[in-house]
């Protein structure tokens, strides 16, 4: 039996949602010396993604809890915001387009 037999609609990863928030706030706060094209966002959010702990749920009660602790945590915040920073930096030096 395969996985497609089974509903991961309500799996989410809150990281996700916390790092796309951040990026969104910290990329407002440049002005015109990095850019910000489709390409180079989304190399800026998976860079950030695959260097920060994920935090998986699968439902609801889940999820609100999960983000309410994560929000809470100033250590786990503090790595979200450090990892966007390096992740603009990053990809500023080395735009991912032509």
């Amino acid at each position: 039996m395969g996985v497609e037999t089974y509903n991961f609609e309500n799996l989410s990863n809150i990281t996700e949602k916390l790092v796309l928030e951040e990026l969104g706030r910290r990329l407002d706060e440049y002005t015109d010396y990095i850019c910000k094209c489709n390409d180079c966002v989304v190399d800026m959010a998976a860079i950030t993604l695959n260097s920060v702990k994920p935090l998986y749920r699968c439902s609801l009660l889940g999820e609100l809890y999960t983000a309410e602790a994560a929000v809470n945590d100033e250590v786990y915040v503090k790595s979200i915001k450090d990892a966007v920073e390096f992740a603009i930096k990053k990809v500023s030096l080395n735009p991912g387009h032509n």
